[in-house]
């Protein structure tokens, strides 16, 4: 088992997480609220009304648990890859380099894996997010006073499954996301680097990393606005009786452009983000690993 992977990619992820959340703010709200036209709009009236303080609204859960399921993600993809280059070559008789199937059905797998974690930290983040928004700034007091009691408050109130409410949708948003994203990433740098070279040079690793998560975002949008819309639905009157109900009912209302809102700003941001998490991972990975 490759124990690097598991602590380099929680360290990665952690690094992200810092660096994305602003934008994944906005990107929330945009989403799930319709009173927010634009992101310049969201930006400028977050600012306004709750300052610097509101693109950081939940912050402190994602940190720790996007550690957390982040090192699930590329610890996963990483042994799942070990396993299928084992059953290949035994399966030939040969040492073959991984395939590029192999590098998707591994993304796949860690990125499916990871639901279990990240699901309750990921609907806490977003109620987080957008609870001004529902509330109203006038509110005296908050229906949420931080990421734990939202936690156990949602688990009191729609029960422990409530903490699980959009994680069909997080699992298909995550497992194409995340093959996509691997694989992009290995294509990426087998591409500019020289035969040679076991590892990518730094630039082509800054590169692949935020071009794949680019690419994996193109993938995983539409199922990030049903799985956002999901979870905010338990603050206010319910809108959507299901995850069909919420994609037939977004469409209806919105037209089909619903499913890609917010797909500009998850680009934007996900080039620092995949470029920071990428070069992080790397870095743990060569000081524990460094003849590989």
């Amino acid at each position: 088992m490759h124990l690097a992977d598991f602590v380099a990619g929680s360290v990665g992820g952690a690094f992200g997480v810092a660096v994305g959340y602003p934008l994944d703010t906005v990107k929330v709200r945009i989403q799930t609220q319709r009173r927010f036209t634009g992101v310049w709009q969201c930006i400028h009236t977050t600012w306004k009304k709750e300052g610097v303080n509101g693109f950081y609204r939940g912050m402190s859960m994602p940190v720790t648990t996007v550690s957390i399921s982040s090192s699930v993600v590329f610890g996963v993809y990483r042994n799942v890859l070990q396993c299928l280059h084992q059953l290949r070559s035994t399966s030939t008789g040969l040492d073959f380099l991984p395939a590029k199937v192999d590098f998707f059905l591994s993304g796949l797998s860690g990125g499916v894996a990871q639901v279990s974690v990240m699901a309750p930290a990921d609907i806490v983040k977003v109620r987080m997010q957008c609870q001004t928004v529902h509330q109203g700034l006038d509110a005296q007091q908050p229906k949420y006073r931080g990421p734990m009691h939202c936690l156990l408050t949602i688990a009191r109130e729609e029960g422990f499954l409530g903490l699980y409410k959009g994680a069909g949708a997080l699992a298909l948003r995550d497992g194409p996301s995340f093959a996509t994203y691997f694989t992009i990433y290995h294509v990426i740098c087998e591409q500019l680097s020289p035969p040679e070279n076991t590892q990518p040079e730094w630039n082509v690793v800054l590169l692949a990393g935020g071009l794949s998560g680019m690419c994996g975002w193109c993938i995983g949008t539409p199922m990030d606005v049903i799985k956002s819309r999901l979870q905010v639905d338990g603050m206010g009157k319910r809108r959507y009786t299901g995850f069909f109900h919420c994609i037939a009912q977004s469409i209806r209302t919105e037209g089909p452009g619903v499913l890609f809102k917010g797909l500009s700003l998850n680009c934007i941001r996900a080039f620092p983000v995949n470029m920071s998490v990428f070069a992080m991972y790397e870095v743990v990975v060569r000081l524990l690993r460094p003849k590989t």
